[in-house]
C-alpha cells in the first residue's frame, strides 16, 4: 500500500530554515505528482508547494521566492526548502501524492515559528 512518511519538522526562530523531507513507497512515485500542504487548526488545509511528474512547479503566493520543492524519483522523495520562515508559517505539513482520482496523504509534520 502506499505509504508517505513525513520528516524534517520542528521549531526555528523567524528567519530561520528547515527542509521537510517526504518518503514514498509502494507506488509508482514517478508517475505522480508531489506536493506539500499545510494545516492550521481550525482552518482549511493549503497548498504550499507541488511539483508535477514531469518536474514543473507551483507555488502559493504565500511562499514564492522562500520555499522551493524537490523530487528524487530515484529515492522517491520529494523535499520541501524553507527558508525566511515567518510566525504565520507555523502549521502542520502535509505531503501528497496525487494522480487522476488518486491521492495520498502522510500523517503530517509539525512547523513552528517563533519570533
Amino acid at each position: 500500500q502506499v505509504q508517505l512518511m513525513e520528516s524534517g519538522g520542528g521549531s526555528v526562530q523567524s528567519g530561520g530554515s528547515l527542509r521537510l523531507s517526504c518518503q514514498a513507497s509502494g507506488m509508482d512515485f514517478s508517475a505522480y505528482a508531489m506536493g506539500w500542504y499545510r494545516q492550521v487548526p481550525g482552518k482549511q488545509r493549503d497548498l504550499v508547494a507541488l511539483i508535477t511528474s514531469a518536474g514543473t512547479t507551483k507555488y502559493a503566493e504565500f511562499v514564492q521566492g522562500r520555499f522551493t520543492i524537490y523530487r528524487d524519483n530515484a529515492k522517491n522523495t520529494v523535499d520541501l526548502q524553507m527558508t525566511s520562515l515567518r510566525p504565520d508559517d507555523t502549521a502542520i505539513f502535509y505531503c501528497v501524492a496525487a494522480k487522476r482520482d488518486d491521492d495520498h496523504w502522510g500523517q503530517g509534520t509539525q512547523v513552528t515559528v517563533s519570533s
